[in-house]
């Protein structure tokens, strides 16, 4: 699915990405339409602007982030100022990349996000590593407060801090991917956190991605 409010980018990013082999869901151009059309075209992976008419991009990507089955975000933006970085990831997108990036780069990062890796353009990988090693190194509550997860939500956070998909996460456990769902959704209610991302950086606070 293509999000962007100026047609004639919108179209060309959804021609590259069909000439490349890709099933172009659905097109939006607007945040709001985004997220109502996207819901019935079910996408794989959503490409966002972050500037739109009405919501923004990075509200955009928390809705669909937390869809079910949830979206794979990719922000495509002209934008490379740090907040909007920061903003779109912590909102739960899996990769961000500039307007200025090549059509293989992008059709690469299109490839990567799907297989749920992190993408970004060159330079914003470090600063979003920066973020997280910053929040990770803030005072953490007292463990009192921690909630307790079950040991198979504490199995599940541990495959997702190591960057499993769901679909994996079910092959691994022999579970089926609605259960992985619900035991993630589960863990988030717990914990009070609100998408993947702010899961993952739970997780390797505590070392959970780590073997052992």
């Amino acid at each position: 699915m293509v999000v962007d409010d100026h047609p004639m980018w919108r179209d060309a990013v959804a021609r590259d990405l069909a000439e490349a082999g890709h099933e172009i869901a659905a097109t939006a151009g607007e945040g709001r339409a985004a997220v109502r059309i996207a819901a019935a075209a079910r996408p794989d992976v959503a490409v966002v602007d972050l500037q739109l008419p009405d919501i923004s991009g990075v509200e955009v990507t928390r809705h669909l982030v937390a869809a079910d089955p949830p979206v794979r975000v990719l922000v495509l933006s002209a934008s490379g100022e740090q907040q909007d970085v920061l903003d779109a990831v912590k909102a739960g997108a899996t990769g961000y990349l500039l307007k200025s990036a090549g059509r293989e780069e992008f059709l690469d990062a299109v490839r990567r996000t799907a297989a749920g890796d992190a993408v970004f353009t060159p330079g914003l990988a470090g600063l979003v590593l920066g973020e997280y090693r910053r929040l990770a190194a803030a005072p953490a509550g007292p463990d009192a407060d921690t909630p307790r997860l079950t040991d198979r939500e504490t199995e599940v956070l541990r495959l997702v801090a190591k960057g499993l998909s769901y679909k994996q996460i079910a092959a691994r456990l022999v579970l089926s991917h609605r259960t992985v769902q619900n035991h993630v959704q589960n863990t988030l209610r717990k914990l009070q956190l609100h998408n993947r991302v702010e899961l993952v950086r739970y997780a390797i606070e505590r070392g959970l991605d780590q073997d052992g």
